[in-house]
């Protein structure tokens, strides 16, 4: 039901803290605190493991739809999570459940990231695919140009679907960033001209493409959410296709002239009772 609107004025929709299409996201990351652990005893440790076992279980009832646990390598921090939802307040649980929790106080919050799922608007329309199939000398009225066409619309809704409602593959490592484009005098993205961005992040795209099968990407959107514009997690097969996509696409105009980085986490998915053991909680 739409609220009641003045004359002439649009019907507004009801206020709501769900995503419309897509999901909100939360990247968190911990440091596990030895010294307050160190005044657990092992009973204390048992029931802490039982308690976050059962927090960070992606199975239970109630869980976020996506709810991934890791452990980071470097000092940054030990533990990390990835978790989304339509309902942040259902991400937001988690984060609390911990600091309730036995462990609550061992765990000492390192980093966190806020951001929601989104389709680019750098992602082609079909209409804009056809003309850049043209643009590339495909004939528009060419077999052809239709089997292109099509193939394209078929992959752009399960695009669509993995960008909004991400599936997370079975790989072991993860990678995750924030990033910014620039507003630099000399290199401000925000003032080129949409066909121009397009064309660099067509670029970029094509050297993404490389590693297909090596690397998933998924870029998700932060700005007024959080202090950067996106957030960039990478999950790959080995550690090395992590440096080299990373290290490849850094080359492209959209990144070597108009990016900016924030601190990077790479961690090895587990499970939870994994990740306890590593940790030697």
């Amino acid at each position: 039901m739409n609220r009641p609107s003045r004359p002439g004025s649009a019907p507004q929709p009801e206020p709501t803290i769900l995503m419309s299409d897509g999901w909100h996201c939360l990247h968190l990351y911990y440091i596990v605190d030895q010294n307050v652990l160190a005044d657990f005893d092992e009973e204390e440790r048992a029931e802490g493991r039982r308690e976050l076992a059962e927090i960070l279980n992606p199975d239970r009832e109630g869980a976020p739809k996506r709810l991934v646990t890791s452990i980071v390598s470097g000092h940054k921090a030990d533990l990390g999570l990835m978790i989304l939802d339509p309902d942040p307040l259902v991400i937001d649980s988690i984060q609390h459940q911990i600091r309730s929790s036995t462990f609550g106080t061992a765990l000492e919050a390192a980093y966190s990231f806020v951001s929601i799922t989104e389709v680019s608007e750098y992602v082609p329309t079909l209409e804009q695919y056809g003309q850049r199939l043209v643009a590339e000398g495909t004939a528009a009225d060419s077999p052809e140009y239709g089997a292109k066409l099509k193939a394209y619309e078929q992959r752009e809704v399960a695009m669509r679907k993995q960008r909004l409602f991400p599936e997370i593959p079975p790989w072991p490592v993860m990678s995750f960033y924030p990033m910014n484009k620039i507003r630099d005098p000399q290199a401000n993205w925000y003032t080129l001209p949409y066909s121009r961005r397009m064309e660099m992040m067509t670029e970029h795209g094509r050297s993404g493409m490389m590693f297909a099968g090596k690397v998933t990407q998924l870029i998700t959107a932060s700005t007024g959410l959080d202090d950067f514009e996106w957030g960039v997690t990478l999950w790959g097969r080995t550690p090395e296709f992590i440096k080299e996509i990373v290290y490849t696409m850094r080359f492209d105009e959209a990144s070597a002239k108009y990016a900016e980085f924030g601190p990077f986490y790479i961690s090895y998915i587990m499970s939870p009772e994994e990740a306890m053991a590593h940790l030697a909680l």
